[in-house]
């Protein structure tokens, strides 16, 4: 898609359909002059109260006299409450109609938007969350679909702006988070962790090094934790470890929950929803979207991803509740419960990090709890750790991006929780507390490296299409963790 920014009126710009965004009840002195020529149709929709201007309100109307075949008014809601995020909204409900009707070049008169108070904190120009919304909102998964849709927008020209806003930026970002989603929404037979592995290796060049530990090697470093999980499955566990060299600095680890289908393993889930299990690698997905976004956005930071790829199934030799296994560090885990495999896999991929990368700060990524569902619904990330500096950079990040954070405890007391008889640790503690006495589990392997968790179970998927997240998976983390890197 080509995004352009062109300095011209309205009137005079060449499309498809032209997009004039407006605030609820508000006047529309900012189009009057467009309005004058197309005969007064807008301001006599508005008066006729047909469109009021509310969140995401649509009105098509095709028009002459101007070079646009269409006008498309979008809702911002009252200007009294707009924010960053229904500007994005808006602008992903407005090229989603546009691009289900045919259109194919649109342009976006953005001047409205100097309408809004000084103090509007905004990345740039409140356009480019416009943009961002519009773009993310274009997503679509039909590899398995029989008839191709070919509906696509083209071309995007952006007008009324003095400044230039980050196209790069955009388009480098919106490519990594619809990258992830490929990988998560790809069913678990076209996506296995020999998969993964590959197409972690087709991300490597010139800043980019990837590097894959078969079992034996696995076996050979001692991660008993993560093998434990893979011993039910045909399918050979894949250690991926992939560096992205652009700064000087010691590695910053992000680390991505790998269980290509998760079954529960011998504490089998319920049959009911099982089908969506292939999202557990949504993690793993974010890693490989990150660095590949940092790499061509030449980010000055130096990455290391580890991805502990795996399945977690019920066969003949899958690991049992009471089984003990050592990881990487030595600690041994007492498991409880199979279906509490995430943190297996990430305590020894952390362990892992630290013995030989000894980065600057740890960040792991996963869909871990089915409570962390329970406690935030589908609305934010839980987030835990052991160094606030780092998670109020992550915060910030959140806020920027609306991939939103709600930081949860770390009490010591938890540690009692997930106390064993039997061995040094064991890997769940039971309902109460379940939410953070996972994240207390990973903060045991962590040690003193600055390190937070984002529990993205409640947030990786969508059952229904939001108005810039199609339904299914959503690449959550990856703008979160890409703007946390471009501030550090």
């Amino acid at each position: 898609m080509n995004i352009l920014i062109k300095n011209i009126p309205e009137k005079e710009i060449k499309a498809d359909a032209l997009v004039l965004p407006l605030f609820e009840n508000d006047s529309i002195d900012i189009y009057s002059d467009i309005d004058f020529i197309v005969g007064g149709i807008i301001k006599r929709l508005i008066n006729s109260k047909e469109f009021t201007g509310k969140q995401n309100q649509t009105a098509l109307l095709h028009v002459r006299d101007i070079n646009s075949d269409r006008i498309l008014l979008i809702g911002l809601g009252k200007q009294s409450d707009i924010t960053t995020n229904r500007i994005r909204e808006a602008g992903g409900k407005a090229f989603s109609f546009l691009r289900d009707i045919g259109v194919k070049d649109i342009a976006v008169s953005t001047g409205i938007f100097g309408y809004l108070p000084k103090d509007f904190k905004a990345y740039e120009k409140p356009a480019f969350y416009f943009i961002e919304g519009g773009l993310l909102s274009l997503y679509r998964f039909e590899k398995y679909k029989k008839s191709e849709n070919d509906k696509e927008i083209k071309t995007v020209s952006i007008l009324g702006i003095d400044k230039d806003i980050p196209v790069k930026w955009l388009q480098t970002v919106v490519s990594a988070v619809n990258f992830a989603k490929d990988l998560v929404n790809t069913p678990s037979n076209d996506m296995t962790p020999t998969i993964l592995s590959k197409v972690a290796e087709s991300l490597s060049g010139k800043k980019i090094k990837v590097k894959i530990l078969e079992k034996k090697d696995i076996e050979k470093e001692g991660m008993g934790a993560y093998l434990s999980v893979s011993k039910g499955s045909n399918e050979p566990p894949k250690l991926i470890v992939i560096e992205y060299r652009g700064g000087k600095r010691k590695p910053l680890a992000i680390i991505g929950k790998s269980i290509t289908f998760d079954s529960g393993g011998i504490s089998l889930k319920p049959a009911e929803g099982m089908e969506k299990m292939k999202y557990d690698m949504s993690g793993g997905a974010s890693v490989l979207a990150i660095i590949k976004a940092a790499s061509e956005l030449e980010l000055p930071v130096n990455i290391v991803g580890i991805l502990p790829a795996t399945e977690n199934l019920p066969g003949g030799s899958a690991s049992k509740p009471g089984d003990i296994v050592k990881t990487i560090t030595g600690k041994t885990i007492e498991i409880i419960n199979t279906d509490a495999e995430g943190r297996l896999t990430l305590a020894d991929a952390i362990g892992y990090a630290i013995k030989y990368y000894k980065p600057e700060v740890i960040i792991d990524i996963a869909t871990l709890t089915g409570a962390c569902s329970i406690a935030l619904g589908n609305e934010a990330i839980a987030m835990m750790g052991n160094n606030n500096a780092l998670m109020e950079k992550l915060k910030k990040a959140s806020d920027d991006t609306y991939e939103r954070v709600w930081q949860m405890p770390l009490y010591d007391e938890y540690k009692d929780y997930i106390k064993s008889d039997v061995a040094d640790i064991k890997n769940s503690g039971g309902k109460n507390g379940s939410l953070v006495t996972a994240g207390y589990f990973l903060r045991e392997f962590a040690g003193d490296t600055p390190w937070a968790h984002l529990d993205i179970a409640g947030t990786a998927w969508n059952d229904k299409d939001k108005p810039y997240m199609p339904k299914g998976a959503t690449a959550i983390g990856v703008r979160l963790i890409l703007n946390f890197l471009k501030e550090l």
